[in-house]
């Protein structure tokens, strides 16, 4: 099931909580992030180089069955004003794969800004700039799983 607000899917989770999976849908990459079952710290993890679905499935899966994911959230890219473009629908439409092949909650998780934090954090890690473009996307996940999981451990629902 896919949501957009935090209550129904920690409720989806269940209280027990558990590690969640972060995404940052790029073009050409997908970031991803993963949390401590207590939801406390989102730790950025591996950049998957994006490809056919079918591939992404499986590099995906790996990691859930790695990490025991019980919940996916996936970063939402809203223009500025709220409104959704091209990028947004894409995503939405990966989030209806997920749902489909792994059977697991999902969250979309607004993204603006997520990117500029990931990269002022690496910035301010002295991070050079080659390194920061191999990281960039992993580190958004981060962000974007972070936020999430602040909402959801906070109960600001």
């Amino acid at each position: 099931m896919i949501f957009e607000d935090a209550r129904g899917f920690g409720e989806a989770v269940g209280d027990a909580g558990g590690a969640l999976l972060g995404l940052d849908l790029g073009t050409r990459t997908i970031g991803t992030a993963t949390c401590d079952a207590g939801w406390r710290f989102a730790t950025n993890h591996i950049t998957i180089q994006r490809g056919k679905w079918g591939r992404d499935r499986e590099t995906l899966a790996a990691l859930i069955k790695a990490r025991s994911v019980r919940g996916i959230v996936i970063g939402l890219p809203r223009n500025m004003d709220g409104s959704e473009g091209p990028r947004a629908q894409a995503s939405r439409a990966y989030a209806r794969n997920c749902a489909e092949a792994f059977a697991l909650p999902i969250l979309l998780w607004d993204e603006r800004w997520s990117t500029q934090a990931a990269e002022a954090a690496m910035i301010g890690q002295d991070m050079s700039r080659a390194k920061r473009a191999a990281a960039i996307d992993a580190h958004a996940a981060a962000v974007i799983l972070q936020g999430a999981i602040d909402r959801l451990a906070g109960g600001v629902l």
